[in-house]
């Protein structure tokens, strides 16, 4: 193939006679030792290898090098080194958002992505109010970063540094712009949004499971009073 030009970190990087079938994620860790991606699936499920192209993420191990000649890539080399960490890093630092650290390059990308496309108040697919999604509130970070997977299962920890960056970064009233701020009330439900730690609501199943336990006392009940009929009973001589 012809030359190619790929930006990285805002570097340059040329390429003569490159595999057309190469992976943006190869390229990276193979031909530049920029090791920050993850390999992790290698089928766009885990966001190991999340990075930024011109500002939006994607998942490097789908998408082929030769068709980014000329765009912006940012791994998690460019958002910030050890010594210069991003407000960010810094952040899921603070809350201990990682154990074993494999996937947080891909979390730390794709959640600086998060962070812009809330400040744009872009909607998510569990966003109730179009024209005013709430960014601060946790079911919302939580599936803006769900095509993140950590094995680790520290995301309530993910969720809280995120919520940490939202919190400085971005005015409350400008996510929430139907509440007064100066109301305590209303404060508390801002503060209270992205607190805790979000779960999705029970599946059928386990209501099913539920209703099942409830049946179940509801027998032993039944037994109990049974038993206590019985004894009544056998006191007035009527057995």
């Amino acid at each position: 193939m012809s030359t190619l030009t790929l930006t990285i970190n805002q570097q340059d990087y040329t390429f003569d006679n490159l595999d057309p079938r190469t992976t943006l994620l190869d390229v990276c860790r193979h031909h530049l030792q920029i090791t920050g991606p993850k390999k992790g699936c290698d089928h766009g499920q885990c966001g190991a290898c999340t990075m930024l192209i011109n500002g939006r993420r994607v998942n490097a191990c789908l998408t082929l090098a030769i068709m980014h000649d000329g765009d912006e890539i940012t791994t998690i080399e460019g958002i910030g080194l050890p010594e210069s960490l991003s407000e960010l890093q810094q952040a899921f630092k603070d809350h201990d958002a990682f154990q074993c650290g494999y996937c947080t390059p891909g979390q730390i990308c794709s959640a600086t992505a998060v962070l812009e496309e809330i400040k744009q108040q872009w909607p998510s697919h569990v966003t109730t109010d179009l024209q005013n999604p709430n960014g601060l509130l946790v079911q919302e970070i939580a599936e803006r970063m769900s095509g993140n997977l950590c094995r680790c299962s520290a995301y309530p920890n993910i969720v809280s540094a995120i919520s940490q960056v939202l919190e400085k970064q971005v005015p409350k009233a400008s996510l929430v712009p139907d509440l007064v701020t100066d109301d305590e009330t209303n404060n508390k439900a801002i503060n209270g949004a992205i607190s805790g730690i979000w779960s999705p609501p029970p599946s059928e199943a386990q209501i099913g499971n539920q209703s099942v336990v409830k049946q179940t006392a509801n027998v032993s009940d039944v037994a109990d009073a049974a038993n206590a009929t019985t004894v009544d009973n056998a006191k007035g001589g009527r057995l």
